[in-house]
């Protein structure tokens, strides 16, 4: 069976194809990116604007032709917090779906992180014990906790790395005073949640997922991606305070210089560090392992859960 699922994201609209089968892992064939941006298309009352809208539409169109292209039964179509938080998401939604055939779901926050845990847990396996999964996205970082593969608890906060970087840290670089601003906010609301998250026993394994901890991972000294998937990447507490100060003193044209750091997402880096460092702090974690696996590997495996349960 071949599937897609097209994740509409704060930063980018990915479409990715794989084929599954019963008792086998989702084989990656294809995979696209449109670099959206919808969390800058967002006016003052937190409205998509309708240029915003308009290049939505144009991407979903784009997407659903590649998958009907790549011969896929199925699309699967999510949209995050760019969407879900915007005052006229609903209608929004139903220009999409009347523009394109395509129905996006909003997920809820907690629905991200149980996915996304979903994907962790299948990846390391029962052998991981406890896990605690951290994913920082454009609008929110999520984190889950648990033994199963349904987390005991979720959480969703609005952390994400643009949407600090768009209402706390426009200038660039920002001064020290407007990063220790941030740095007590993140750290204000993570002292409030991590007691939640973490009040039914410690983990056996911290596990973050997303491309912010995959680049934070990189300029810490990981392998790069072109090493493959099974090589193990970690990233420490040590090395995310010295990279959050690096990249509080450069210009985001200069974080893009770095290894492993994307000229799209350079601009928001360091909100994503400031993020990582503070969630390790509040988690009393010293490192966190990599996970290739993350939201929309989450989303594929419970709906092939479904159709195959669906069969017996």
């Amino acid at each position: 069976m071949r599937l897609g699922v097209l994740d509409v994201g704060s930063n980018t609209v990915h479409l990715l194809v794989v084929d599954a089968r019963r008792g086998g892992h989702p084989t990656p064939m294809t995979s696209e990116k449109t670099a959206l941006r919808l969390a800058e298309s967002l006016d003052r009352d937190g409205r998509l604007t309708r240029a915003g809208a308009d290049r939505l539409v144009e991407a979903v169109r784009k997407a659903r032709q590649a998958a009907a292209a790549a011969g896929c039964a199925d699309l699967l179509a999510f949209a995050t917090s760019a969407l879900r938080d915007a005052p006229n998401s609903a209608a929004v939604l139903a220009r999409v779906r009347a523009e394109t055939g395509v129905d996006l779901r909003v997920l809820p926050g907690e629905d991200e992180a149980r996915y996304t845990f979903l994907a962790v847990r299948r990846w390391f396996g029962w052998s991981a014990g406890r896990l605690l999964v951290l994913d920082i996205g454009g609008g929110s970082l999520e984190m889950a906790v648990g033994v199963d593969e349904e987390p005991e608890t979720a959480v969703s906060l609005p952390l994400g790395a643009a949407r600090l970087t768009r209402s706390a840290m426009p200038a660039d670089p920002p001064d020290l005073e407007t990063v220790e601003a941030v740095r007590k906010r993140v750290q204000g609301e993570l002292a409030t949640a991590v007691p939640k998250l973490l009040g039914t026993g410690a983990a056996d394994r911290a596990v973050a997922t997303s491309k912010t901890f995959k680049q934070l991972a990189r300029l810490a000294g990981a392998a790069p991606s072109s090493d493959g998937r099974y090589v193990r990447r970690v990233l420490s507490r040590v090395d995310l305070g010295y990279w959050t100060g690096k990249l509080s003193r450069v210009t985001a044209a200069e974080r893009a210089e770095l290894p492993g750091v994307s000229a799209g997402r350079a601009h928001q880096l360091l909100a994503g560090a400031i993020v990582a460092e503070a969630a390790l702090e509040e988690c009393g974690l010293d490192e966190v392992e990599i996970c290739p696996w993350a939201l929309r590997e989450g989303v594929i495996l419970r709906r092939l859960d479904w159709i195959f349960d669906s069969q017996i």
